[in-house]
């Protein structure tokens, strides 16, 4: 071997050293950020019950539509186009992309606010504490994807810790009047400090006054990202709502706390296919017909860990440790981890796809499988619920989730495909 041959060697192992340092610290990141929220579900089902806990979930699963909405328009155009950029690039954009997630915030909470009055009794109740805490869980998340576009997950993991830490005296003083209210101001207060340590880590203040500038040069992305992001996080609350209308807010309560037992795992599992995005886009810049096999290897890995985890349920969690994780939100919520593990496996293989469509800033692309995703994900639980409550919805997720993997597996080879013809070809993805 030539001593140029044992550089590239060297250069290629210190590549593969450097992203699996990048990688495991976003794993890191994510693990941290599921098992707080694995805690604050298991925490709340605990005090509040199936049906109360069932209200709660409902609030939980609206915040997960607005996050999206936030990272379409700010956070991920970020990702996209400003991963591993210079110091003096990163900076303005991200004083920008993180105020266009605090105006969001702040609009969506009014919007909160005012609906929750309106409707009134403790699900109004429910809905002012949501808005009230919006700006601040927005803003946060914001930090977090700021971090990752720079190549520092470390900081994004160290943000989490803060709120981590943060919400453990916030949550025992919920527990002292324990109502879907308190627990949800105790989440946004912890939310609230880790966005104040986010401004310690950058120097960065939003820069409110770019939030026009920002959606104006990022609107062939935002305007996709955000009706991909919406679809998906939408399907899940019309199926959260859908299911209450159908059989009960204790379904939804139900479903959530099956949900609960595979939480840590999907959340690291969603978080992961964000910080690989990056990674995939280092692999399109080298050589772009192997963008597909590192989204297999990342799908594959992460839903091996699903069926493990799956598994391990199972075998470990008896009605006796069970009823200590969850309450009596166990009883119904046991029957879910089959169907649950099934759909995390088969959305495993759905973000190693998107992940390589993100790199290839395939917009168009994976906004179309999302909106197809999200109807099938939809029309699942819908179906199930009517067929067999919480558990037929449970089964039907799953059946679409294994649908929707094939569709999105399609359209990131024949993006990889478009990408390697003519540069005019491929400007439109």
């Amino acid at each position: 071997m030539t001593t140029g041959q044992h550089r590239a060697v060297r250069r290629k192992h210190a590549g593969l050293k450097a992203m699996a340092g990048r990688l495991s610290w976003g794993l890191g990141d994510q693990a941290v950020s599921s098992l707080t929220n694995f805690a604050i579900g298991v925490f709340v089902a605990r005090e509040l019950g199936v049906t109360a806990f069932g209200l709660f979930s409902l609030a939980w699963v609206t915040y997960g539509v607005l996050i999206n909405v936030s990272r379409g328009l700010a956070t991920d155009p970020l990702m996209v186009r400003f991963s591993h950029v210079d110091v003096d690039v990163w900076r303005p954009a991200v004083a920008r992309a993180s105020a266009t997630a605090l105006v969001v915030g702040l609009l969506a909470g009014a919007v909160s606010v005012v609906f929750g009055i309106a409707a009134g009794g403790t699900f109004g109740s429910a809905f002012v504490a949501l808005g009230i805490i919006l700006p601040a869980l927005l803003l946060q998340d914001s930090w977090r994807f700021a971090f990752f576009a720079a190549g520092e997950p470390r900081k994004a993991f160290l943000n989490d810790v803060v709120w981590g830490v943060a919400m453990i005296p916030t949550m025992l003083l919920a527990k002292l009047h324990p109502t879907v209210v308190t627990f949800l101001l105790a989440w946004g207060g912890g939310a609230a400090a880790a966005a104040g340590y986010g401004y310690a880590q950058t120097r960065l203040r939003p820069a409110l006054a770019g939030v026009r500038t920002w959606l104006r040069d990022h609107r062939d992305l935002g305007t996709r990202y955000l009706i991909e992001n919406v679809s998906n996080s939408s399907g899940s609350q019309i199926r959260m709502y859908g299911l209450g209308a159908i059989a009960g807010v204790a379904a939804v309560g139900t479903v959530r706390g099956g949900e609960l037992l595979l939480g840590p795992f999907v959340a690291v599992l969603m978080g992961l296919a964000f910080v690989a995005v990056p990674e995939a886009a280092r692999v399109v810049k080298r050589d772009v017909r192997k963008l597909p096999r590192f989204g297999f290897y990342l799908g594959g890995a992460q839903a091996f860990a699903a069926l493990l985890w799956g598994g391990a349920l199972l075998l470990v969690l008896n009605d006796r440790l069970g009823e200590f994780v969850l309450g009596d939100v166990w009883h119904t919520a046991k029957l879910m981890i089959i169907p649950a593990t099934l759909s995390v496996f088969n959305a495993s293989f759905i973000g190693g796809a998107a992940t390589g469509l993100r790199a290839l800033g395939a917009a168009k692309r994976s906004m179309r499988c999302q909106l197809i995703a999200s109807g099938l994900y939809v029309a699942g639980g819908l179906i199930g619920a009517v067929v067999g409550g919480a558990v037929g919805s449970g089964w039907g997720v799953a059946s679409a989730t294994f649908i929707a993997a094939f569709i999105w597996w399609i359209q990131l080879h024949l993006a990889v495909r478009a990408h390697t013809r003519t540069p005019q070809e491929t400007r439109t993805p």
